[in-house]
């Protein structure tokens, strides 16, 4: 990019970033017209203290040619842009050269991916410990509701289901948040937001795939307590699922630790848990 502007960012009175104008589009846009009118927002940003695989991969993602650095107030600190990445010099206006420079981006970032087994076990290991225990904690669960299991063997035949319903759930929010924590900065309100968002939606998918589940195991065994048990617990699974997948992500991020490698483990690991701690309360309480 050499010295080439691509990008002004637009701040308000206190500083903070409100918006972003293309170069293009400000040269294309009439001479009265506000800047208010022709920006884009809201602007994707990268942390003050995200990584330089981070960026990397904020590259790959959003495809832009800069990005401006902030702090949790949105106060720009500064402006990554390609050229730190590659030594190639481009026209913004040639697409192809373009995507000659996001290719050796990828090519990079694949270079910095590519660490030793042992340093990999080292990153990876301890978060599957987080796996380890929780199947340790069911194991355990399940042996302390084993009375509640031999009353009825249908419990013990859609467990798998109502497990995999809460993990599916758990992954789906884990995936939605770790992307809007690439260009959001958390915060009370956004976490609130979020979770009223996400709550919503399990709700919905709890209450579609409950009356599904149920219906099917009352049609095959002809039980309807039986039935009412694994529909609202999988209601309920599906909620308390999408709170991890909210909640481990954002606290993960707040305490700055790896969210590619530990969020994925302990999310499960809590969602599963809480999963059989619902499904058998209910069964317990209505068997």
């Amino acid at each position: 990019m050499g010295d080439r502007i691509v990008y002004f960012y637009v701040v308000d009175s206190n500083d903070r970033l409100v918006g972003v104008v293309p170069t293009r589009r400000l040269l294309g846009s009439q001479l009265e017209q506000r800047l208010s009118e022709v920006m884009i927002g809201p602007v994707i940003t990268i942390p003050k203290d995200a990584s330089v695989l981070d960026a990397y991969e904020f590259f790959m993602v959003h495809k832009l040619l800069a990005f401006p650095v902030v702090d949790e107030h949105k106060h720009i600190l500064g402006v990554v842009d390609v050229g730190m990445f590659t030594d190639e010099a481009f026209d913004v206006a040639d697409q192809t050269s373009m995507d000659r420079v996001f290719e050796t981006i990828g090519f990079r970032l694949m270079q910095v991916r590519d660490v030793s087994p042992l340093r990999a076990f080292r990153f990876r290991f301890p978060w599957l410990l987080a796996t380890i225990t929780s199947g340790t904690i069911c194991a355990l669960l399940a042996g302390v509701y084993e009375m509640t299991l031999a009353k009825s063997l249908i419990l013990a035949f859609f467990l798998t289901l109502v497990l995999g319903l809460g993990e599916s759930v758990s992954m789906q929010s884990m995936t939605v948040t770790i992307q809007g924590l690439r260009s959001e900065i958390p915060t009370l309100g956004w976490y609130l937001r979020t979770l009223r968002r996400e709550v919503g939606a399990a709700l919905l998918l709890g209450t579609a795939c409950g009356l599904i589940v149920s219906v099917i195991a009352w049609i095959w065994r002809g039980d309807p307590l039986a039935s009412v048990t694994i529909g609202s617990s999988i209601l309920l699974t599906l909620c308390a699922a999408s709170f991890f997948g909210l909640s481990v992500p954002s606290l993960l991020h707040k305490v700055k630790l790896d969210l590619k490698i530990a969020a994925g483990p302990v999310t499960l690991a809590m969602t599963d848990i809480s999963t059989l701690l619902i499904y058998f309360s209910i069964a317990e309480a209505l068997l």
